[in-house]
């Protein structure tokens, strides 16, 4: 008998129905629970907190006791919807046209969550319950700052004896075409400030005053060029964008006291966070050193360097078993030989690399984040049978 969960076109349905912008539930949870309770996986939905973040629901699920163990791991969150009248349907309607389901989470990734549901329920309807433990990790935290979500569930599951030999994580990979891309790592990334301090004082009186926007160009200069490397083996080159200059000033007369920089560096393995940290801090210390806020006067400007959020190390999987099982499923549904690539930004795997190997493949990432998000209703049988082929395919080498 066919399991209702082993349709992904009204799994993906159900879900995109559930309201879930982040940090919002939004009944998605519930959902994924309802497909995955009747195929037997024991289902629990911890909830974390940390003061001055939202509390966060998130849901693990087991399906059998012994290994191989494979987790399946992904987000129920979505981005919010911008300006709803801008899209063709009802952001959280699922309509579909002309082949296509319109939705947010439609593609990031609610639609990579309901075709590895459907993949497990056709695993079982074919063949029975795999040959050891297949599990679904799933946050609401992934959107937002991700301090309650993944990182909190992986320790949890863990303390609780969890082990994991491997994991497929459902973000969108493909570029364009099913077949695409599957991501085997992830470049870095560690976002900085720098704050050039001046002296106050009245536009029209400058030689009062010290303008630190002087300083802050010389500082932008010295961390654009030269380029920070040239590429890896497995990496682009390392990026540096800075993303932001401000001095908090509103008043057009008034030279201001400071000036800060911001940027996001997205690095590849020719750096450590140590390393590179230190790069950036030697390139201002140089600028600083050389540089005056005004012509004729002696003192050095000062920049001060701060690094106020966590860093995302660079990591790439060198796990040959997934990876192969992985590409060579991709191969055998699509036709098509996946680049596999290390681009983009980071995503939950940078978390669960700590814990097993990780390999990302998913949908077509085109409309992700954007006004009318959708997926091509073929896109997601497509992605189901690619699914179907990593559980049979990975359980058998594993095994």
């Amino acid at each position: 008998m066919m399991s209702s969960t082993s349709d992904p076109v009204e799994n993906l349905r159900t879900l995109i129905r559930c309201p879930s912008v982040t940090p919002a539930e939004g009944g998605a949870l519930d959902a994924l629970e309802a497909m995955l309770k009747p195929l037997g996986f024991s289902i629990e939905r911890p909830v974390f907190a940390q003061d001055g973040t939202p509390d966060i629901e998130n849901l693990y699920a087991r399906l059998g006791t012994q290994g191989p163990h494979l987790m399946f791991a992904g987000h129920t969150d979505v981005v919010p919807v911008g300006d709803e009248a801008a899209w063709s349907h009802p952001p959280f309607s699922a309509e579909i046209e002309s082949g296509m389901m319109y939705g947010r989470g439609a593609v990031d990734m609610k639609g990579g969550i309901a075709c590895f549901a459907a993949a497990v329920a056709r695993h079982i309807e074919k063949n029975g319950p795999p040959k050891g433990s297949v599990s679904f990790l799933i946050t609401g935290d992934e959107e937002g700052p991700a301090i309650n979500g993944t990182i909190k569930l992986l320790k949890w599951a863990a303390e609780r004896g969890e082990m994991w030999d491997a994991c497929v994580l459902g973000e969108p990979t493909n570029p364009d075409a099913m077949g695409d891309m599957v991501k085997i790592g992830r470049r870095g990334s560690v976002s900085g400030t720098v704050t050039v301090s001046g002296v106050q004082g009245h536009a029209a009186y400058p030689h009062l005053a010290d303008n630190p926007l002087r300083g802050i160009v010389q500082v932008a200069e010295a961390l654009l060029d030269p380029p920070l490397d040239d590429g890896t083996d497995d990496f682009q080159p390392t990026n540096l964008e800075i993303t932001t200059i401000d001095t908090g000033n509103r008043a057009t007369n008034v030279i201001p006291a400071k000036a800060t920089l911001a940027f996001n560096i997205r690095f590849n393995d020719h750096w450590t966070a140590d390393s590179l940290k230190a790069e950036i801090e030697a390139r201002v210390a140089k600028a600083a050193a050389a540089t005056h806020l005004r012509p004729g006067k002696s003192a050095a400007l000062r920049a001060d360097v701060a690094w106020p959020t966590p860093v995302s190390p660079v990591f790439l999987t060198r796990d040959e078993t997934l990876v192969e099982t992985v590409g060579n499923a991709v191969e055998a549904v699509t036709g098509r030989t996946p680049e596999l690539s290390t681009s983009g930004g980071t995503s939950d795997a940078r978390f669960i690399k700590d814990y097993c190997p990780v390999v990302e493949f998913g949908l077509v990432g085109k409309t992700m984040h954007m006004v009318d998000e959708c997926v091509a209703v073929e896109d997601l049988e497509t992605l189901t049978a690619v699914y179907e082929r990593i559980i049979a395919d990975w359980f058998a080498g594993a095994g």
